[in-house]
């Protein structure tokens, strides 16, 4: 792909492998991005400041699509491009702390730019919450919470799907109920996704669809995939997500996006 500008990679079931980490045959493609000027993007459900732990080991030059779409980040440029009203935080907190009053073992991160925040602090929640938020703070009461609301990620330790048809789907109305995992469900302001971060960038940096490569392999990838003329689903991915993509890559555990990057890189 001779006019490639922008590579947009989900992370979870993308170019993480299995185990979380970055494939280290990764690394050299982005400094071969980095010197051809094409702007390597992480886009991902998770923190803002986890996506930077992430890729602290090269990170410059990058731009970050955080929490599903709702910040943008770009030259060190934070964009809040959707926030929740207060009404619905309120709902949602009450909603889940009644559900796991009732034997079903959900937890809430309500997700701020400055960072996330949980008031259950049990250790096999709070390990799940961990692995996506590096700004974690342990509070006594969520309504509390004094910061720019982006989104609330709500964990279900039984089915996601599941949980989101019984428990939030009358917020469909005014919210965005978007499953992002086997167990975790996105509550976000409506018309904000990752397509909607990724059409940003693309507006900055003067970027078109033709010159722009995305990866995806779950539900909350739907979007950014049509942001894109040139889309891959993972073998791994959800069937819609294979529905929707143009091309499909091998599995994240194989290391589908390197596979497909090292192609393109070379005029594949």
């Amino acid at each position: 792909m001779t006019d490639l500008k922008m590579v947009v990679a989900d992370m979870d079931g993308t170019l993480l492998r299995d185990d979380g980490t970055v494939p280290d045959s990764f690394w050299p493609l982005l400094d071969e991005m980095r010197e051809r000027g094409i702007v390597f993007v992480p886009a991902s459900g998770r923190q803002y400041y986890t996506l930077q732990k992430l890729f602290e080991r090269s990170p410059e030059g990058l731009s970050y699509i955080a929490e599903n779409g709702n910040l943008v980040a770009h030259d060190g440029r934070l964009e809040a491009v959707g926030t929740v009203d207060q009404s619905v935080t309120d709902e949602v907190v009450s909603t889940v702390r009644a559900a796991y009053e009732h034997g079903r073992d959900l937890g809430l991160v309500v997700c701020g730019v400055a960072g996330g925040y949980v008031e259950r602090h049990d250790r096999p929640f709070v390990d799940e919450c961990d692995k996506y938020y590096v700004r974690l703070d342990r509070i006594d009461d969520l309504d509390e919470i004094d910061d720019q609301i982006l989104k609330l990620a709500v964990y279900d330790f039984e089915d996601a799907e599941t949980a989101a048809g019984r428990y939030f789907a009358e917020l469909a109305d005014r919210t965005q109920v978007v499953v992002s995992g086997r167990n975790w469900i996105d509550i976000m302001s409506p018309g904000v996704d990752k397509g909607v971060g990724v059409r940003a960038l693309q507006s900055d940096l003067g970027i078109s669809p033709a010159q722009t490569v995305v990866f995806g392999d779950y539900l909350n990838d739907l979007q950014m995939l049509d942001a894109a003329d040139r889309s891959y689903a993972m073998a791994n991915a959800h069937p819609e997500v294979r529905a929707r993509a143009t091309h499909l890559a091998p599995s994240n555990d194989d290391e589908g996006v390197v596979q497909v990057l090292r192609r393109l890189l070379s005029g594949g």
